[in-house]
């Protein structure tokens, strides 16, 4: 587009209202149907508008580039020649801003919420790879045009698209059948055949079935053991302290566990992924603290909902399973008060080393939480440490605030001689960079003549910068105390009284008969059914199936890497991010995505990418381990 003068810019500038009048439908039908969206990239005349505008990149220099505005996607090329394609952005994903600035012309930002990624992975005629320009950053854009009024016009033709947009998905999240559409690179085709490399670039653009939202149920009644070292403690019978020494004669001091096979009975009969559901029965707490106005309320009420965590204990000492490669868990709490949902999700993204990745949110509410958790064991002689390496990033919607949040360790003592007794230890901080509030934990070790009072103690402090703001103390499975450093005032920061244990939100879970083979309650349905038998023998045996199952997978799978379905590894920031994050509403996309699939589920468990040296396509999947589980 030539630079217009003045009169002809604000006579386009005002005739945008009427050319995204009648792209609103093209726009509706596009977030309705995936297949419209390829037809509008395609089509040179769906056009909103185009222009050359200024693009910064990483090393804060200025490139001037072409670009397309289409219903729901900016392409961006090196010029008008539409095979100088450079990159392109979905809008569905992004929000924009005004930039003020003290150079001429106009400048806006265009970026995610969240801080993931705003670009697609292809092209509109399905490159992979752009054209060569400077970097150019992951979760944001910031442009300039030459002229205010070329910019104002840029400005409010992207506002609408984008405003629309967000519209439609907020009108269509309310609805309890909604359709997601993913990109369908080697999906499985009903008979569990595999796609040829020709195959599967045809059917690229194919449209995925509209997929039906997950029902959830009730859980049962849970058991919450009391507080203090008697839950923690445990007697080992005689006849498995024969198993222990056997499995203890085979470690030394040092020694990373997570390859060694554990005995039954110290198994709690759920999945880790299931177990780090356990964060979020006072998930409303999160609900309470967006409302807060000022940021040591926030961060206040992010350290009381990070302490509710801690107090439902298994009966003794007691380890989850270990997820397979490819698990899934999934869970939701309702929130009687904001009558919102809070959803988990979660997914085993890696087994050496073994890493969970997990993906929590409550739009309604205006927070989300996105992490990893990469779990290490070490033998020390007489104790055992887990170690729980990794964070998640707590974020408030309307706030653009990011926590970053790490978890401390448990400790298990006592495995040669003494009360074998599980504590939790180690340092642990809840950070955000924006408001410039961190809080610091101390979960202290019981020491070797300490006595009950130093049992599950820990201190620590809330900062604003370099200013403390308040202590803590406390137990964490007790009551803990926040003293103002100002006043000196002292109140109860958390408590989980009977009352407060009232309150735990109740979870609702998907029913047995409509999971996925992979998902974790189904998966490990016989284990589990043998060890609240007590069948000691059945579960090893049930846990030695699933175990040779997933090591035949991994010979059978060689030297390729293994792509999780649910979650993505973010090349620039090393992180496992949530793949359906931009939906919308998690209600029915993310969570209703899985039961809807579960029919091709064991196809698409296999799903398998060679290495970059290979320079292959990825792989269509196998069903294998899932027929030999099933069939178990």
């Amino acid at each position: 587009m030539e630079k217009h003068d003045r009169k002809e810019t604000l006579k386009v500038r005002w005739s945008f209202k009427g050319t995204i009048r009648s792209f609103k439908g093209t726009v509706r039908s596009t977030f309705i149907s995936a297949k419209e969206l390829f037809r509008a990239l395609k089509d040179p005349s769906v056009v909103i508008m185009s222009d050359w505008l200024k693009i910064r990149g990483t090393l804060k220099s200025w490139t001037k580039l072409w670009c397309v505005l289409k219903p729901g996607v900016l392409l961006i090329y090196k010029s008008p020649k539409v095979d100088h394609w450079v990159g392109t952005i979905l809008l569905s994903t992004c929000k924009l801003i005004e930039r003020p600035s003290k150079k001429d012309g106009f400048c806006f930002k265009l970026y995610h919420p969240l801080d993931q990624s705003i670009w697609a992975v292809k092209g509109p005629k399905g490159e992979n790879v752009g054209s060569i320009t400077q970097p150019l950053p992951s979760s944001h854009l910031i442009f300039r045009a030459v002229s205010e009024l070329d910019g104002e016009s840029v400005y409010l033709s992207l506002f609408l698209v984008v405003s629309i947009l967000v519209m439609e998905t907020d009108r269509y999240s309310d609805k309890s059948e909604v359709e997601v559409h993913e990109e369908s690179d080697n999906v499985a085709n009903e008979n569990g055949h595999r796609l040829s490399e020709e195959s599967d670039m045809d059917q690229s653009d194919d449209l995925s079935p509209a997929l039906k939202a997950t029902s959830y149920v009730e859980q049962s009644q849970e058991e919450i053991v009391e507080a203090g070292e008697a839950a923690q403690t445990e007697a080992v019978s005689e006849e498995n302290k024969g198993l222990m020494w056997t499995l203890l004669k085979q470690l030394r001091p040092g020694m990373d566990l997570s390859k060694v096979v554990l005995p039954t009975f110290i198994l709690e009969p759920r999945s880790f992924l299931d177990k780090l559901s356990d964060n979020y029965y006072h998930a409303n707490l999160l609900s309470e603290a967006v409302k807060e106005k000022d940021a040591y309320s926030r961060l206040k009420k992010i350290l009381r909902w990070y302490m509710s965590g801690f107090y439902k204990k298994p009966k003794g000492l007691k380890k989850p399973y270990n997820p397979v490669l490819g698990e899934t868990f999934r869970c939701c709490w309702h929130h009687p008060e904001t009558n919102s949902c809070t959803f988990y999700i979660a997914e085993q993204v890696s087994h050496h080393p073994p890493i969970s990745a997990f993906y929590v949110c409550n739009k309604k509410d205006g927070f989300c939480i996105n992490g990893s958790i990469l779990a290490k064991s070490k033998f020390y002689g007489n104790s055992l440490s887990a170690i729980l390496d990794g964070k998640a990033k707590l974020v408030f919607l309307t706030r653009d605030e990011e926590y970053v949040i790490t978890m401390p360790y448990a400790n298990c003592k006592g495995i040669l001689y003494g009360t074998m007794t599980l504590e939790l230890g180690g340092k642990i901080a809840i950070s955000c960079v924006k408001t410039k509030c961190v809080a610091e934990l101390e979960f202290k070790l019981k020491p070797f003549l300490g006595t009950m009072g130093q049992v599950n103690q820990i201190s620590g402090k809330i900062c604003h910068g370099e200013e403390v703001l308040a202590t803590v103390d406390g137990h964490w499975d007790r009551e803990v105390y926040l003293t103002e450093c100002i006043s000196g005032q002292r109140e109860v920061l958390w408590n989980p009284s009977p009352e407060m244990r009232k309150q735990r939100l109740k979870r609702r879970v998907v029913q047995l008969e409509q999971q996925g083979q992979f998902e974790s309650e189904r998966l490990w349905r016989h284990v589990t059914s043998a060890i609240l038998r007590q069948d000691q023998n059945r579960a090893t045996q049930e846990k030695f199936l699933l175990e040779e199952a997933q090591r035949k997978e991994a010979r059978e799978r060689g030297g390729r890497l293994w792509c999780p379905r649910l979650f993505t590894l973010d090349s620039i920031t090393n992180e496992w991010v949530y793949k359906y994050t931009d939906c919308q509403d998690a209600t029915c996309h993310q969570f209703g995505h899985i039961s809807e699939l579960q029919h091709h589920w064991s196809a698409q468990k296999h799903k398998v990418c060679n290495t970059q040296r290979h320079g292959q396509d990825t792989q269509a999947e196998t069903s294998r381990l899932g027929q030999e589980i099933s069939q178990d």
